[in-house]
């Protein structure tokens, strides 16, 4: 049986077996009992259509013969008995023709009846022929009984294929009763061809009358013996009568080569074969009032098993149904219990307590019901599949707890790191206001750095243990400056290029998720490019919001990974710790869901990768251009632009300790309201590229041939007005410049400290 169908099928399979099983013996037996129902009927159809003629034809036939054998021996007064016996003969065999080959009959015939039917109807044909040579006296004692033979032959044939009845008794009767009529015509044969003789019989006619007799001899027992005793008594008294016995010596005389006496033979032999036909007639009459019983009989047993055969069936069939649709019912209603546990309960319960509501577990897992006197296996399969629901919604809860409690010690250990963090940062800024060495400031800036990406790995493990990002801003921070806080964040800022792009801002309340955000994906992009190659970063205002493009140009990724990546960050699972090969796309998909941001990776025309990062328009504001006020500088060219935030990442600070060019950061100068500070590029114009005391300082076109080189037109600062070149500084002047740039970020970081770790 196949194991994908159903229970229905199943179960009605093993009803429909037995059912057809039961149904095929109650057709058997009802085939039987209406068979034999069918064969008595038949037998009446064979009776009334065949035996009662042949039996009459053969009668009339013996009295033809008779009359026939008196013309050839000269003793018939006249031709009237002959011709009345032939009319009547005739009458005969033409209502036998006529019904024999009815349809009835010929239906009720079996194919071994009908080709003795057949070879009967062929003797009667021949029976003008038998008379013509009678007529012309062709014909004497002997052959006149051998050829009006040969038509009882064939109709005893034809008696032998024909089953009167199914009871045993009654078909040994019948056929004692046809073993009977043949001894009568024996014994008109007999008879006959003494009378053809006329008392005067040839050694021939001797012989065969003795062949007769002795056939006749012995089938008289035989048919005796299979008669009952109703049947059999008047047979035994018409062979007891004086006139039988006085025939008996008479024969045996004839017999013996003697003349026959015969008048004496005619006054005994006539009225012996009278009594013995109206003796067959009477026994076949009681043969037949014995047989209608048995037919009733057999019909009244074929319809009562007919019946109650099909009662049994009907009764089966129904129970059956029942039976199967109770259990199917039941089967269905725990199938449909256990599918709403799979399917409806336990992600409900789950779903619960993501959220971190409270499960009851007997409300949510109660007892499956079953019907009142349900089966037992299925009610005990119930209560086990209750058990089993129970199971999975307690282990649910627990799973959820220790998920949970899992959770918070991660945040706690991300917390206590943040903290641990916060106050390295702090002792850092005081390492770097009192170290003078460049050297070792440089190496405080890597450290700072190497702190800053620390503080944003344990922000990853915060917000993927389901807690926030501990730093908040106040009012807009412009993205251009979100975008270089994050772009600080990374190990190899250097290669990052962020280019300028409109002035708009972000809310204040996002600025922590989005630095996140988008230091996962410059990192990725560094991580999986050429050590030599750019990470751009552009954005732009969109109709949908703005659009921010991180583009590497490394190797990429196959199509495979990366539509699975996109799928991923569209609807971001929940987070598996066992997955943790990537990481930074489970952070960037969180933050993506919880601000409505799309992230989309496409293939980079470098043939590296592009993420496109789409900010909803929802955090998007407009950022007017804040007042910028600059002190007085001495023979330099200033331009003013946005630094990392303060106590986020030290990139101005590290870009110096790179052998940067020195920038004069502007200190005293306040940060514009509700947004990062911003430092001071200072570059140096129409200088040497070093001097003597000074840092180096780089020199526009210094190291093109003088064919490429192009007249330089006059450099004005962002939002300040020209000022005079600036001189060479000595040592303690830069010692002073580094220590007031420390200072501005050492009170960019007190006021985040003051708002509770966060910057304003």
């Amino acid at each position: 049986m196949a194991s994908g169908r159903s229970i229905r099928f199943k179960i009605s399979t093993l009803l429909v077996v037995p059912l057809v099983s039961l149904v095929a013996l109650w057709g058997f037996a009802a085939a039987t009992t209406s068979g034999e129902a069918l064969n008595l009927l038949k037998v009446q159809t064979i009776w009334t259509g065949v035996i009662n003629d042949a039996d009459g034809l053969v009668s009339r036939l013996q009295v033809e013969r008779l009359a026939s054998a008196e013309r050839i021996a000269g003793t018939a007064p006249d031709g009237a008995a002959l011709a009345d016996a032939r009319a009547k003969a005739d009458l005969n065999r033409q209502r036998l023709t006529r019904s024999a080959l009815s349809e009835d009959v010929q239906d009720a015939l079996t194919a071994e009846m009908k080709g003795r039917l057949k070879e009967a109807l062929a003797a009667i044909e021949r029976l003008p022929e038998i008379r013509r040579l009678v007529d012309t006296g062709r014909l004497n004692a002997g052959t006149l009984i051998t050829e009006y033979a040969t038509i009882p032959d064939a109709v005893h044939r034809l008696y032998s294929t024909i089953t009167v009845s199914s009871d045993v008794e009654l078909a040994r009767q019948a056929q004692g009763m046809i073993a009977a009529d043949g001894v009568r015509e024996l014994l008109s044969r007999e008879h006959a061809l003494i009378v053809a003789a006329n008392g005067r019989a040839t050694m021939h006619d001797v012989h065969q009358l003795a062949g007769i007799d002795g056939a006749r001899t012995h089938l008289w027992p035989q048919a005796m013996a299979n008669l009952d005793a109703d049947l059999r008594t008047p047979f035994e008294r018409l062979a007891a009568t004086p006139r039988y016995n006085t025939m008996e010596r008479a024969l045996e005389s004839a017999i013996s080569g003697k003349p026959v006496d015969m008048q004496l033979w005619r006054g005994t032999a006539d009225p012996v074969m009278k009594d013995y036909t109206q003796v067959i007639w009477d026994g076949g009459d009681r043969l037949l009032a014995k047989m209608e019983p048995a037919g009733i009989a057999i019909l009244l047993r074929a319809g009562i098993a007919g019946v109650l055969g099909l009662l049994a069936v009907v009764f089966s069939v129904v129970m059956s149904i029942r039976v199967g649709r109770r259990i199917t019912g039941e089967l269905a209603g725990l199938r449909s219990s256990a599918l709403d546990l799979a399917e409806v309960r336990l992600p409900s319960v789950v779903t619960k307590l993501r959220k971190g509501e409270n499960v009851d577990v007997q409300t949510e897992a109660p007892p499956i019901a079953v019907t009142t006197g349900a089966t037992s296996e299925v009610a005990d399969l119930a209560t086990a599949f209750g058990s089993v629901q129970r199971t999975a919604v307690d282990a649910a809860v627990e799973q959820a707890r220790l998920r949970q409690g899992v959770s918070e010690a991660l945040r706690n250990l991300a917390r206590r790191s943040q903290s641990l963090l916060q106050r390295q940062l702090r002792l850092l800024d005081e390492m770097q206001r009192d170290t003078e060495e460049p050297e070792a400031l440089e190496r405080l800036f890597k450290l700072d750095h190497l702190t800053t990406r620390m503080r944003r790995h344990a922000e990853g493990l915060v917000l993927l243990s389901g807690g926030v990002a501990g730093r908040r801003w106040r009012g807009t921070i412009p993205v251009e400056d979100v975008l270089n806080g994050a772009a600080a964040q990374v190990e190899e800022y250097t290669r990052v290029r962020v280019y300028p792009m409109p002035e708009c801002g972000v809310s204040g309340a996002a600025v922590a998720d989005l630095m996140h955000l988008f230091a996962e994906l410059i990192e990725n992009a560094t991580s999986f490019s050429s050590p030599g190659n750019e990470v751009s970063v552009r954005g732009e205002l969109v109709g949908r919001g703005f659009a921010v493009e991180i583009e590497d140009r490394g190797l990429g990724m196959p199509p495979e990974m990366r539509q699975a990546i996109n799928e991923r960050l569209a609807s971001p699972p929940d987070f598996d710790p066992s997955q943790t090969e990537r990481l930074g796309f489970a952070v960037v998909g969180m933050l993506a869901a919880k601000h409505d941001i799309v992230v989309t990776l496409k293939p980079s025309p470098y043939g590296g990768t592009t993420a496109i990062v789409l900010v909803p328009a929802s955090l998007v504001e407009a950022l007017p251009p804040p007042p910028i006020e600059l002190p007085e500088l001495e023979s330099v060219s200033v331009s003013v632009v946005r630094d990392d935030p303060p106590g986020q990442n030290r990139l101005g600070q590290n870009r110096s300790a790179q052998n940067q060019q020195v920038q004069n950061p502007l200190a005293q100068h306040s940060p514009p309201a509700g947004g990062l500070p911003r430092r001071v590029r200072v570059s140096k114009r129409g200088s040497e590229a070093r001097s003597d005391s000074g840092l180096p300082r780089r020199t526009r076109q210094a190291n093109l041939p003088e064919q490429l080189r192009q007249p330089q037109p006059v450099e004005h600062a962002e939002l300040v007005e020209p000022v005079e070149p600036v001189r060479e500084r000595s040592p303690e002047e830069t010692r002073a410049l580094l220590s007031s740039l420390q200072s501005g970020w050492q009170r960019g970081r007190q006021e985040s400290d003051q708002d509770g770790g966060s910057l304003s």
